[in-house]
């Protein structure tokens, strides 16, 4: 593109600027012409804009010239205004690796400080343990008292002493900030680089936890304070933060009094409160400086009855220092330094409250994560879905967060009371009769449940399980352990208070979904998305009524290699409309590591699909491999469902949550175990039983047995020889399932049309005994015949009625029976039904 060279002189009709063509000549326009272009240009940007055409033709200035040199004014035009933009941009990208670089030098000193430090106390160690020998000899009248200096304890209740502990605050801040009063390490799994967040430290040896940050962000510092003070506007785990009093503190900063209470992460352990002193002030060097320290006595703060469900924990000297660049933009200083009081937690949780990388993930990286987040989407570099304002998205992840901690902790001022607890490992019910959804900016869309909801929520230990790759699977396939049923109930509250027991409006879901996603984070470790369930009506007269359920989801800590606390899955109904006020009930999964990882790779690479056995027949070899060469890790699972309900109907609701959950509860137990380096491996789908062959063995041996017994083809013999007869088994139009040879039979094994007809999944499919589905007539019919088939090797059962698992009666037309063969076709390995044009009454 040819490039402008322009130059301007004075005449007496104006400036006059001269313009390089593309034919190397000089091109005179007048001021007025250049603004005439300019005003065109403005307008109409596009080059092959018809409407810059028709703008050029209707300015009587440009008429004498020709369009060609026109249009190659336009070109110079785009040229030097990307030039002016790729400029600024590299003035940008310039500043932030200044700021950077003085950010990594400012480090450099702070580590040769700390090194220094340590090599003197090296040396005096040294000294000591030489002159031990001579002072053991020497008198005992002649020893020192030693005493250990005590921090000195500054009277809270005037403005005076609270001045004092500020100041002191502020001093110990500053030294753990950017000095060496604590021992910073480098974050595990945290390398700091071009791409990197931040630095990230935590403490290595000091009293309580701590974590340190820091990072350059595009935001002013006055905007970062304001944000970071705001705890609960990035802080999940924080419920709420109250400031009781404020006072200037006369020099300019201000001293606040607050109350915060913090969120447990499981149903095993209490909440956590604080009581702070926190102080706001500009330092000489222009630097803003937000501290804060725990004020001494447990019972100081708000009044007792306020604080029952909670644990006074202390905050020891933590706060942040914002420092101005040049050019704009701000170089921050995070430091997070608590005492969570883990005595009184049980001893299989104390990892998370004695664990400083625990406190870097909530807090300390969530924190630079959440300011690079605002100022990304400041700058307009964030992109979301569905034409949502970023504010809008963010206020939903955090209400759904929120409203999923709600449930779990279940405060006795947010109106939940206990219905039963029967042990730490059981699943415990709580009601609220009192709870109103809705949104305080559009009051007349809340919506008030008159019975209130009901909450079942449990807690449990996993072993041998990654957090990542379980969450990922409980996202990717949710008909494996959720029912749709029991969506479609809470989803039908959301239509004008309308309240339906599952099963009293029969809807068939295919078992699909469909996920739209909304936004991420800039890191993409939360997700945020719609679900889309489909259904079909089971009724005529419903036919054109959507069944479809929408669920709004976030979906956090899904990746293996990126450094999180926890893995969550949390969703609720949403309206198909989808508002910006829609009231929401929360539910979902948290899934908090407890130990390091397993650094076997072979885990992450494993497939998530339970099925995925029906494409692939591979061998179980690797399983074991796996199992010896894992290390052993533990995570705690937090399972929380809310069901609104009527009064009328507490007691069948309280029942039916019950039961769902403890389905649940099974079903991702079985999913563990099968994920599990230790377990069956997840590639084969779950095991059939303990000794059971891989499911392309046992597909051989149901058609080759079936030939054998009948004398016919259950599918085509060309591919009886590959590994498509699995494929062909699993798509038959017959429903097809195998049940073991034991006192109390129960499935093995269903193909598609099976799972379908029983409506469950292969992860639920073992709870299910074969009497189960069978009506009364057809149990005698099975027992009339089962000496013949044991004897001849098949049977022919005659057409009848069946029920699934969700109460539904099936009808079919026939049923055939028939041993199913080992490879050395005289031993029985298990029972196999073809349930022959089956159909739902």
């Amino acid at each position: 593109m040819a490039m402008a060279i322009a130059h301007h002189r004075e005449s007496s009709s104006g400036s006059i600027t001269r313009h390089l063509d593309s034919t190397g000549k000089y091109v005179r326009y007048t001021s007025e012409q250049v603004e005439a272009l300019e005003r065109v240009y403005a307008e109409c940007p596009k080059p092959s804009s018809l409407r810059r055409q028709q703008l050029v033709r209707e300015c009587p200035i440009l008429s004498n010239i020709e369009p060609k040199q026109i249009k190659v004014w336009f070109q110079n035009r785009r040229c030097r205004e990307k030039q002016r933009k790729e400029a600024s941009r590299l003035q940008t990208v310039n500043r932030k690796l200044n700021a950077m670089n003085k950010l990594l030098m400012e480090e450099n000193d702070r580590l040769q400080k700390q090194v220094s430090q340590l090599v003197c106390e090296n040396g005096f160690m040294r000294q000591q343990l030489q002159t031990v020998p001579a002072a053991a000899t020497t008198d005992a009248s002649c020893d020192s008292v030693v005493t250990t200096p005590q921090p000195s304890r500054r009277d809270a209740n005037n403005a005076a002493g609270l001045l004092s502990i500020a100041e002191e605050t502020l001093a110990e801040f500053l030294s753990k900030a950017t000095g060496t009063a604590v021992d910073w390490v480098q974050m595990p799994g945290m390398k700091p680089g071009p791409d990197s967040v931040g630095i990230f430290a935590i403490s290595q040896s000091c009293g309580g936890v701590a974590a340190r940050a820091c990072g350059l962000v595009s935001l002013e510092s006055s905007k970062i304070a304001e944000i970071l003070k705001d705890r609960p506007s990035w802080f999940r785990d924080c419920r709420s933060l109250e400031v009781f009093t404020m006072f200037p503190a006369g020099n300019g900063g201000t001293i606040e009094l607050v109350y915060t209470q913090v969120y447990a992460p499981t149903t095993l352990a209490p909440a956590r409160d604080f009581w702070t002193l926190r102080y706001t002030t500009t330092l000489e060097n222009g630097s803003l400086v937000v501290c804060e320290r725990s004020l001494s006595g447990s019972g100081a703060g708000p009044s007792a009855a306020a604080a029952a469900q909670f644990v006074r924990a202390e905050m020891l000297p933590s706060g942040y220092l914002i420092r101005p660049c040049e050019g704009g933009g701000s170089i921050i200083h995070i430091v997070d330094h608590l005492n969570l009081e883990a005595w009184n937690v049980p001893e299989v949780l104390r990892p998370l409250y004695e664990s400083s990388k625990v406190v870097a993930q909530k807090m300390t990286i969530a924190a630079l994560r959440y300011i690079r987040q605002i100022a990304q989407e400041t700058s307009g570099e964030v992109v979301y879905g569905l034409g949502r304002q970023p504010a809008v998205l963010r206020t939903f992840s955090q209400r759904l967060s929120r409203g999923f901690n709600d449930a779990v902790n279940g405060f006795n001022d947010n109106g939940w009371s206990l219905i039963n607890c029967e042990g730490a490992e059981d699943v415990v019910l709580a009601v609220n009769s009192t709870k109103n959804f809705g949104t305080t900016s559009n009051p007349a869309n809340s919506l008030t449940y008159p019975g209130g909801v009901l909450c079942a929520k449990a807690s449990m230990l996993l072993q041998n399980v990654s957090p990542a790759v379980l969450v990922r699977f409980l996202r990717e396939h949710r008909s494996e352990w959720a029912d749709f049923n029991i969506d479609a109930y809470s989803a039908a509250t959301l239509k004008a208070n309308s309240y339906a027991y599952p099963g009293m409006r029969p809807t068939r879901f295919t078992g699909s979904q469909i996920i739209m996603p909304l936004g991420h984070t800039i890191e993409n470790e939360e997700l945020l998305e719609v679900i889309r369930l489909e259904g079909h009506p089971m009724v005529q007269e419903d036919a054109f009524v959507s069944r479809d359920i929408h669920l709004l989801q976030i979906c956090s800590g899904i990746d293996e290699n990126a450094v999180g606390a926890c893995s969550e899955l949390i969703f609720a109904p949403i309206d198909e409309m989808f508002p910006d006020d829609a009231p929401l009930l929360p539910s979902g999964f948290r899934i908090i590591p407890l130990d390091s990882r397993s650094s076997d790779a072979k885990g992450s690479q494993r497939t998530l699909d339970l099925t995925s056995s029906l494409e692939v027949g591979c061998g179980t070899s690797n399983a074991a491999g796996d199992a010896s060469s894992s290390q052993s890790s533990r995570s705690v699972l937090t399972i929380a469902f809310q069901f609104p309900f009527e009064s009328s109907m507490q007691d069948n609701v309280t029942n039916m949550a019950h039961q769902y959950v403890r389905s649940v509860i099974s079903s991702v137990q079985r999913v563990a175990m099968a994920i599990s380096p230790s377990g069956g491996s997840p590639a084969l789908g779950p095991k059939l039983s303990p000794g059971s062959p891989e499911a392309l063995t046992l597909a051989h041996w149901i058609c080759k047995s079936y030939s054998f017994q009948l004398g016919s083809e259950l599918i085509r013999s060309d591919s009886l020889e590959n590994e498509s007869v699995l494929k062909n088994l699993w798509n038959h139009q017959d429903a097809i399932l195998c049940c073991s040879l034991k006192a109390l039979p129960v499935f093995l094994f269903a193909n598609q049309s099976g799972l379908d007809m029983l409506e469950t999944t292969l992860v639920a499919l073992q709870d299910i005994t074969l009497d189960k589905i069978f009506d009364e007539s057809g149990r005698k019919a099975l027992c009339s015949d089962f000496p013949k088939l044991m004897q001849q090797g098949f049977a022919y059962l005659p057409g009848g009625i069946c029920a699934s698992t969700m109460g539904r009666h099936v009808s079919y037309e026939q049923a055939i029976a028939w041993k199913v063969l080992e490879a050395d076709e005289t031993t029985v390995h298990c029972l196999a039904f073809s349930f022959i044009n089956w159909s739902f009454v």
